[in-house]
């Protein structure tokens, strides 16, 4: 394909990003990457996205999970619809996350598809407008879907820097058999780094989906 092959030709530029040792701050590298992906002309985006799909349906982790929470995708995240259209038509149940909480600063999956009614929460992203009853947490679900800024080899995600995920997520932080539900970050190549620095309240995905292949973490 002519059009995958002009952008891995600039692998400096669309392929894995080579940050210096010494970057002063997660916020820069964040700033760095946002500008690389929005840089993205349509046509590689959509060529992109089509792949990421495909390499995610025809995944086992897809294949073997009922209930797979997925996003709405801004500011220029890789837009996975035809595998949620394609979990639909599977009789899967697939969800959007709902801000909840006090602060509004923890995630609850609400039920999604066609004839969804919507509200815009408090970034403008919209949200299934479901009943409280409705809502499920992150356990109880078989797959989430996690947008991101960056990632490593190693399944360190850098996100927006709100912590949502992390939050949600927290209790992987403390097991180690039950591993419920599997994370899979879903990025374009171009967000991958060569090392990303993880925090103490860092929850590792189990993988992510590029346009390039499904990675899979040893944790």
């Amino acid at each position: 394909n002519r059009l995958v092959q002009r952008y891995r030709g600039k692998r400096h530029r669309w392929g894995r990003l080579l940050i210096p040792k010494r970057m002063s701050s997660r916020s820069k590298l964040r700033s760095q990457l946002r500008t690389q992906r929005r840089a993205l002309d349509s046509a590689a985006r959509a060529e992109f996205d089509a792949r990421i799909s495909q390499h995610l349906v025809q995944s086992r982790v897809f294949r073997t999970s009922s209930r797979i929470a997925s996003y709405w995708s801004t500011h220029g995240e890789a837009n996975i619809e035809v595998a949620i259209e394609r979990a639909w038509a599977l009789q899967k149940r697939v969800f959007l996350p709902v801000l909840l909480g006090p602060f509004h600063n923890q995630l609850r999956f609400a039920p999604f598809n066609p004839s969804s009614v919507f509200k815009n929460n408090r970034f403008d992203i919209p949200e299934p407008r479901v009943l409280p009853a409705q809502l499920l947490p992150g356990i109880s679900l078989d797959l989430v879907l996690v947008p991101l800024v960056g990632f490593d080899d190693q399944g360190t995600r850098l996100g927006m820097g709100g912590g949502f995920y992390d939050r949600s997520f927290a209790t992987r932080l403390f097991r180690r058999c039950w591993r419920k539900p599997r994370l899979i970050g879903v990025a374009y190549e171009l967000q991958r780094v060569l090392h990303l620095d993880r925090q103490s309240w860092d929850v590792a995905l189990d993988g992510v989906v590029t346009e390039q292949q499904l990675y899979l973490f040893n944790q």
